[in-house]
């Protein structure tokens, strides 16, 4: 076997329903075997998982661990790899024929980035593709200046674990992640690889996204659980990630247009566990609204004032409740009828489309 020109860095923690069709799409690449390794850190599974990989022994190699969570699955998994690429893959994801072969060839045309990722399907826990999300057209993608990094931050879920290809070279840069990083640790990967050469963003559907009972972002609107969670990591990420930015030299004003959507996304849930008040409930809007838009028509400004008075008049959660069940009924497609807002980042940027059935 020659050397690897890509490492696939598959990490899985009772995973025993899906793990062998994830490294099933790896190992029926269109790319060359002779040029890819597979590594699947097991982090301490409790179920079959790792009887599941060593039957694809030698061609995969597993390596395990006591359980950590995902940063330190990377950070035992990363130094084992050798490979000048390394690409991430979930163990209760999978890739299409094409993946491999695509992003090696995005590296190649273009030297100087730091990462590659691309559209996806989401899928059921069965496997049956429910939509797509790809960019309208390939992109390049970094934290040059305060637009870019609005882009950058709207494409970062073209950016997530098993859509991320990172150079070796960059991952060495980057370090570490932090182990306290139980889930989410592709947001230290991709946020910093924007500040270290950016990343392109291919417009092809190469991933299978499942979703399902144990991923942190479904949840229901009483999910206590889950959503504190999310504001714990959240809280962690916001703590080291504006600083890491501004270590490698992206001025303060682009990090803050990067994280503008995180700070509030942070605030609305501190407000749904009783921190703050309705003035920090009608400040969290407004703050969305300028992170989001550069403007608005008189009738979409009318409706903006009605939620504001709701935020001013309701108690913080009784709004976030409401808030969450105007998104959750799609009322947006009411609000339109008295106008739209200018975003900031043009909504063909990134495109959901619809899909029926199960691709391969």
């Amino acid at each position: 076997m020659t050397e690897p020109i890509v490492s696939v860095l598959i990490d899985t923690y009772n995973h025993e329903r899906f793990i062998e069709e994830a490294i099933v799409s790896v190992l029926e690449q269109d790319f060359p075997a002779a040029e890819t390794e597979i590594l699947v850190v097991d982090d301490g599974s409790t179920d079959r998982t790792p009887e599941f990989v060593r039957r694809f022994e030698p061609r995969v190699r597993l390596l395990r661990k006591p359980n950590g969570g995902q940063a330190s699955a990377f950070n035992f998994g990363i130094p084992e790899a050798t490979g000048e690429i390394i690409a991430f893959l979930d163990g209760d994801d999978w890739w299409a024929k094409t993946k491999l072969t695509a992003v090696a060839k995005a590296f190649e045309r273009n030297p100087g980035v730091a990462a590659v990722g691309h559209g996806f399907y989401e899928v059921t826990g069965t496997g049956t593709s429910r939509e797509m999300l790809i960019p309208g057209k390939t992109c390049f993608v970094d934290l040059s200046s305060v637009d870019a990094a609005r882009l950058a931050e709207m494409g970062r879920g073209l950016l997530g674990t098993s859509r991320l290809a990172v150079r070796r070279k960059t991952l060495d840069r980057i370090g570490p992640i932090p182990n306290e990083l139980v889930f989410c640790a592709d947001a230290p990967i991709m946020t910093l690889a924007l500040g270290l050469g950016g990343a392109i963003v291919l417009d092809q559907p190469l991933c299978y996204y499942r979703q399902h009972s144990q991923n942190l972002f479904l949840h229901g609107p009483d999910d206590t659980a889950r959503l504190r969670r999310r504001f714990e990591i959240l809280e962690f990420l916001l703590a080291i990630l504006p600083r890491r930015l501004a270590e490698l030299g992206i001025v303060a004003e682009v990090v803050d247009a990067f994280f503008a959507k995180d700070r509030v996304d942070l605030e609305r849930l501190r407000l749904h566990f009783g921190q703050g008040g309705r003035w920090e409930t009608f400040g969290a809007e407004r703050r969305s609204f300028q992170a989001l838009y550069k403007g608005a028509s008189p009738g979409y400004g009318l409706f903006k004032s009605a939620v504001g008075a709701c935020a001013l008049l309701l108690p913080p959660r009784r709004f976030e409740q409401l808030r969450a069940w105007y998104a959750r009924n799609n009322m947006r497609r009411f609000r339109s009828i008295l106008g739209k807002p200018e975003p900031r980042v043009p909504d063909e940027f990134i495109q959901r489309r619809s899909v029926l059935g199960r691709q391969s």
